[in-house]
This record gives C-alpha cells, sequence and structure tokens, in this order.
C-alpha cells in the first residue's frame, strides 16, 4: 500500500501566524485550528481495519480539511485568483461568491482577480478585460445560475497562463472545473513547481454527472436532480393522459449514471432507467422493447429516463467526434430510441403515443438549491485555507461526510461510475422494478 498516495504538496513551511480568532483547546467553545496530522481514514469499512489490525500498518488516511494556525502567505501581500471551465453547473457562482468572502473577510485579502471565460482567459491574447472582485461585487451572483466569470472548453498552452499567471502577480489560483480543468491545474502547478515559483493551485470540483473519482459527491449534483425530479413527474402525467402513452426524459450523464438514476429515485414514476453503465439490448425476449411492450400491456402508460450517454453500443457507427476538451460527442440515444420505440410497435400494429423530453441545458443553468448552496460554501471555504496554508495541487472534496484535502492527481485518475453490483443501482432497480439486466 502507497502511504504517499494522498500526501498533499506544499509550497514551503508556513510560518505567519493566521488572523482567524480560532482555538487549539477544547471546551472553550471554539472552533480549534486544523493540524496537518488530523487526518480522515480513506475505507471504513470493518473488512479494512481488521487487516490493518492484523499486519500492524497504519489504514490509508487522507488530510483533513480546515483553517490552519499558521499560513504560508501574507495577506496583505497576496493577490488570487478565480477560474471558471468546462460546461454550466448550479452552484459556480456560489462557489465564486463564498471564495471572495471567504479571502476577504477572513484572511484580509484585498486583491482578487476574476479571470474571464476559462483558460482562454489565461493566453497571451485575451481580448477581454480581467474583473475585480469584490464582496460589492458578488453579493448578489448567488442567486443565478451560469458562472458570472465566463466558461470555456480547450487546452490552452501551459507555459504560457503560467507567465500569465505571473505578469497578473497571482500567488493563488483557484480552478472550478471538472476532470479537464483540473487536468490543467495540476498541468499548471507542476510547471509552476518546475520555475521554482511560490503560487498555490487549488482545484473545487465541478461535474454535473457526479463522476469526480474518490469524493462523496460534487456540487450541482442534487440541484441537478432535484430540477429533473418535477420534470418527471409532469412527463409521467403526460404519458399516462394517452393511451399506450410513453415519455422518454433524457438527462445529462456523458459516462455516468448518477443523475438520472438519482432523479428517477427522487420521483419514483419512471419503469425504465437506462445508464451508460448498464450494457442493454433492444431485441430479443428480454430486450428492452420486449419488456416495454409487456410494460403497456399491463398499464397502458410507461416512463423511461435515460442518461446521454447510455445505449452508444447500440449505434452503427461510434462517434469519433469530440469536443473542445477532447470528450468524444455521443449520438443521441434520446431520438434514436424514440424512433426505434415507433417502428417497433408499428410493426406489431400498436397504436403508441411517445412524447421525447430533454431538459439537460435547463437544469444544468439552473441556481443551487439550499442543500447545494450549502455544500458551495463549505468547499469554497476550505479551498480558501488550503491555499492560505501554502498547500498546492490539490481539491477539496467531501470524504466519509468529512471534508479534505485531495491530490489533483488522483482524483482525475479515473471516472466515477454507478456499481451496477452495489447498493445504489439496487435501490434504483427496486423503485423502477425493471429487471437487473435486459437481454
Amino acid at each position: 500500500m502507497n502511504k504517499d498516495r494522498f500526501e498533499i504538496r506544499n509550497l514551503g513551511p508556513a510560518n505567519l501566524s493566521s488572523p482567524l480568532p480560532l482555538s487549539n483547546r477544547d471546551g472553550d467553545k471554539l472552533f480549534n485550528f486544523i493540524s496537518d496530522a488530523d487526518r480522515v481514514v480513506f475505507n471504513t469499512a470493518i473488512k479494512d481495519f481488521s487487516r490493518c489490525v492484523q499486519s500492524g500498518d497504519a489504514p490509508l488516511s487522507v488530510e483533513k480539511a480546515g483553517p490552519r494556525e499558521k499560513i504560508f502567505f501574507d495577506p496583505r501581500k497576496t493577490t488570487a485568483a478565480i477560474v471558471t471551465c468546462g460546461g454550466l453547473c448550479p452552484g459556480i457562482n456560489n462557489v465564486i461568491r463564498s471564495l471572495v468572502m471567504g479571502l476577504y473577510y477572513f484572511y484580509g485579502v484585498k486583491k482578487i482577480i476574476g479571470i474571464p471565460y476559462g483558460y482562454q482567459g489565461l493566453s497571451p491574447d485575451n481580448p477581454h478585460p480581467y474583473h475585480d472582485l469584490t464582496p460589492d461585487k458578488v453579493r448578489d451572483i448567488h442567486q443565478f445560475g451560469g458562472t458570472m466569470l465566463g466558461s470555456s472548453r480547450g487546452a490552452q498552452e501551459v507555459g504560457d497562463m503560467v507567465d500569465t499567471l505571473i505578469s497578473l502577480r497571482v500567488d493563488m489560483l483557484f480552478t472550478i472545473g471538472g476532470d479537464g480543468t483540473l487536468k490543467g491545474a495540476d498541468a499548471i502547478g507542476q510547471e509552476i513547481a518546475n520555475r521554482g515559483l511560490n503560487i498555490s493551485v487549488v482545484g473545487i470540483p465541478k461535474t454535473i454527472d457526479n463522476d469526480i473519482d474518490l469524493i462523496d459527491k460534487s456540487f450541482g449534483f442534487e440541484t441537478a436532480y432535484d430540477v429533473a425530479s418535477p420534470i418527471i413527474r409532469d412527463a409521467h402525467n403526460e404519458a399516462k393522459g394517452a393511451y399506450n402513452g410513453i415519455a422518454i426524459v433524457k438527462l445529462m450523464g456523458r459516462d455516468s449514471g448518477f443523475i438520472a438514476a438519482s432523479a428517477a429515485m427522487s420521483m419514483p414514476e419512471v419503469n425504465f432507467l437506462l445508464v451508460p453503465e448498464l450494457p442493454f439490448k433492444l431485441n430479443g425476449r428480454d430486450g428492452f422493447l420486449k419488456l416495454l411492450q409487456r410494460r403497456l400491456k399491463a398499464k397502458q402508460h410507461a416512463v423511461i429516463v435515460v442518461a446521454e450517454g447510455a445505449g452508444q453500443h447500440l449505434f452503427e457507427e461510434e462517434s469519433t467526434v469530440k469536443d473542445a476538451s477532447g470528450n468524444i460527442k455521443h449520438q443521441d440515444i434520446g431520438i434514436f430510441l424514440k424512433d426505434r420505440i415507433g417502428d417497433y410497435f408499428d410493426r406489431q400494429g400498436t397504436e403508441v403515443n411517445i412524447k421525447y423530453i430533454d431538459h439537460s441545458y435547463i437544469i444544468r443553468s439552473a441556481p443551487a438549491n439550499a442543500s447545494d448552496s450549502i455544500f458551495c460554501n463549505r468547499l469554497a471555504y476550505q479551498a480558501v485555507h488550503g491555499a492560505m496554508a501554502g498547500k498546492t495541487r490539490f481539491v477539496v472534496g467531501l470524504l466519509n461526510n468529512q471534508l479534505v484535502y485531495l491530490p489533483i492527481s488522483e482524483v482525475v485518475l479515473r471516472r466515477k461510475k454507478i456499481d451496477l453490483e452495489g447498493e445504489f443501482w439496487y435501490a434504483a432497480l427496486q423503485s423502477t422494478g425493471q429487471p437487473f439486466t435486459m437481454g
């Protein structure tokens, strides 16, 4: 077992006293500073604990997030920058606001730069003005979806971006984005290290699909299925209002079906749930179309929720087109299913009424709900504490229900997917009543 797997890099010794009026004693009704020695066990299973007891090895652990008694940066001389990249997601503005408020009011950092339109804003030929972020500028942005800074996809030259950070005299860069953004942040951090610079690079994981590995959840995910839930309710009403009515609701989920599954369970009117992790066949005795036919015969209506990345194996030609972030552009499984279902029942001589609903972009552009708003605040504050302590190339995330610091390099190794043998997927199957396999 690699004991150094989750070690967080530091720019150097933290020798300055924190301005936060916190404590080191229990019982004084003040929150205590967090020490680097405060760690959270990575694997909470009793099986792993028993193995460690028998072997005498310390369990694998990660660094707990929180304010440190000693900090690396002098707040009076510190310049922070914030950049948002990739697709939109509920809660981005909440994170921006909380970063600014935490830097400004907790530590007294007065120079905070908003980078326009993602990593493009760090290119040497950036035509857009930088934002001077103050509490007044960000006071109300949490009430709106999207990002006040703008966003973009696609890679920029790492050396050029570091040159821009130097020219702006940035001491810490907060990157808000998903897999590609975090990989870019780690590359920026590596280039900074190669040059021997003292610039902290911090990642705040943003993926509406909840597919960042190792962490319990990412911000915006709960809002996504919260917004999708009434859409499914209305789709059910639409399907039930017609004889042999079929409603197909397509939700986001390029490689992972967490939104679709969570939305289906939150509104248990869904009869079929199709996600990228689930291989299924259209035809055959136990194929999807035959199961749908049985459902209509029994109940005269059906609701289907499908993630955008599901069923890509069903297309005759595999898509090779990529977006600016290097992700394969999936073909439209929703339209595909609508056409195939229609053709199948036409051949059977059965009249069906199919409605196809795609609310993907409305969902990702929604403002954060109350739960996500709280989560965004907590993530941002812990990111600020870590950066001020001189930590770099880390993300802040929820692990085993505790906020921790994880190396960026670890969370981008793979995408988190639904475990088809896990309790979460079993709960989804129990909710929908669909069989474990389809063909």
